[in-house]
């Protein structure tokens, strides 16, 4: 993914695989690199983005043939998070990709009525999917949510808020979490509910860094949604909720180690064309070693990164590496980032560039999706400690 000399050539990609990736290549450097700085000052993308996203093969990865998807092995989303990354635009990916965590759950356990009726529009560009578990009260202590669905007759009536959802005003279709039984784990459901249902309220947020994300706070107050939208047996979503959190975890850091690699090239390549003192900047010890650093964080990462894919493909049980490998290249990433931004100097410190977008975007990547004190400590009981 990296223009550098002699950069290791992975036995995990066949010539399929590069394939893909000079098509996600081509399709970052005309579709989104030339907008992202407007898009995030505009704290929005066009909705036609998702409908070129799909036209590439991007949204599909990994969905079912019967409901428009294509089926690949996970090196395939490894690769879409690193050329997604090349365009430095966090909120654009996140937002863009959203279906990734919002459908799995959908995809897995619901009925197959459900999943023709959302999944073709959204894996097509035409519908948005978006996640709702987080609450103001919590994010990772799902077993503690508030949100409620009741039984009425052959409905729901869901009363509760959610909070931080990507895609979450313009989404179309939500999966939700609820708590339909007693306090717990085992209390909990997943229902879908669509964006038009009475007494669905939706609040834009803005954020330190993803701008071009679309944030939201969610509000459902005594919102009727029918059985039929239940996603599995009633009170079981809890582990419906866990298995895909692996599969985020893996994607966040598969983005992450993208993102520190673009702040690795664009510190290299200024650092070759800057001249101080009557000459190149990358002729200092110090800033070539700052290079090797930042290098050497990525490509550990990027090589606990393939080696965790191809074990979880194998059936492996690997969550305790995914929490450590989510710690690992969240940090490559701040780290990259903050050393790329020393080395541009004033010039990185300006709005409009990559590294600048990229350093407003560390702290996300490290807090989404699990937060780095609870993956060690999920790690540690994992591993007995």
């Amino acid at each position: 993914m990296s223009d550098i000399p002699n950069q290791r050539r992975s036995p995990y990609y066949t010539d399929e695989h590069d394939a893909f990736r000079d098509t996600m290549r081509r399709f970052v450097e005309k579709e989104i690199e030339p907008h992202a700085h407007g898009w995030d000052e505009a704290e929005e993308f066009p909705r036609e983005l998702y409908k070129k996203a799909a036209e590439v093969g991007l949204l599909q990865l990994g969905y079912p043939e019967e409901y428009g998807g294509v089926v690949c092995d996970r090196f395939y989303n490894i690769i879409a998070a690193q050329e997604l990354a090349r365009a430095g635009a966090g909120g654009i990916s996140a937002s863009l990709m959203s279906h990734t965590i919002g459908t799995p759950h959908l995809t897995q356990f619901g009925t197959e009525e459900l999943k023709a009726r959302v999944l073709p529009s959204v894996l097509a560009g035409e519908k948005i999917a978006a996640l709702a578990v987080t609450e103001p009260s919590g994010g990772s202590d799902v077993a503690r949510l508030k949100t409620t669905a009741r039984r009425d007759g052959e409905d729901y009536i869901v009363n509760g808020q959610k909070m931080f959802i990507t895609s979450g005003f313009r989404a179309d279709y939500y999966t939700v979490a609820v708590r339909t039984g007693g306090e717990g784990l085992g209390g909990i459901s997943l229902l879908m509910i669509e964006r038009e249902r009475e007494g669905f309220g939706r609040t834009k947020l803005s954020k330190m860094g993803w701008w071009a994300s679309d944030t939201a706070a969610l509000y459902f107050d005594d919102v009727r949604v029918p059985r039929a939208n239940l996603i599995g047996n009633e009170n079981e979503g809890f582990k419906a909720i866990m298995h895909n959190f692996n599969y985020e975890r893996l994607g966040m850091s598969a983005s992450a180690l993208g993102f520190a690699q673009t702040c690795l090239d664009e510190a290299s390549n200024y650092a070759k064309e800057r001249h101080t003192f009557g000459k190149p900047l990358i002729q200092n010890q110090v800033i070539r070693h700052k290079l090797v650093d930042m290098a050497l964080r990525i490509n550990s990462g990027i090589s606990y990164l393939e080696d965790l894919t191809w074990r979880d493909m194998q059936g492996d049980r690997v969550v305790a590496d995914v929490c450590m490998l989510k710690v690992h290249a969240t940090g490559a990433m701040e780290f990259c980032a903050n050393e790329a931004m020393q080395i541009l100097g004033g010039a990185g410190y300006m709005r409009g560039g990559k590294v600048e977008r990229i350093y407003r975007e560390t702290k996300v990547m490290a807090i989404g999706g699990g937060s780095a004190e609870i993956m060690k400590d999920l790690a540690s009981r994992q591993l007995g400690f």
